[in-house]
């Protein structure tokens, strides 16, 4: 996911990368080249103006259980944050899914290197 930065810990989702194969209903395998292409044609969009419009998180669905992050998706982001060489202060994971009825539930955590995940408000306009 990209964001555009809106000040006071507040950011508006501007796109996101969708990855077609490497998954099923239980699991899922990041191809990082492939939202590399899509993070160079995001930044090329925005004049690489990397203050205002960068790097947000990731996301993906979660069909046949909880909107919630597992276990391995816990450790998966801290892995993405704890890398070296990454430069991203904090990321957001977004899990969603259709419930019931076709609403959508969703659920965003920020992970920080260091500290524990932080469930953050969604607010959709």
């Amino acid at each position: 996911m990209v964001a555009e930065n809106l000040g006071e810990a507040t950011f508006r989702l501007s796109g996101f990368s969708v990855q077609r194969t490497g998954g099923g209903t239980a699991s899922f395998v990041r191809k990082p080249a492939l939202h590399r292409r899509f993070m160079g044609r995001f930044f090329e969009k925005t004049g690489r103006d990397y203050e205002r419009f960068n790097y947000f998180g990731e996301w993906h669905s979660h069909p046949c259980y909880p909107a919630r992050p597992s276990s391995v998706d816990v450790q998966q982001m801290q892995k993405i944050i704890e890398e070296p060489g990454q430069s991203a202060h904090f990321a957001v994971l977004l899990v969603v899914r259709l419930g019931l009825r076709g609403a959508v539930e969703a659920s965003a955590f920020a992970f920080r290197r260091g500290h524990a995940p932080v469930e953050v408000q969604i607010i959709c306009r």
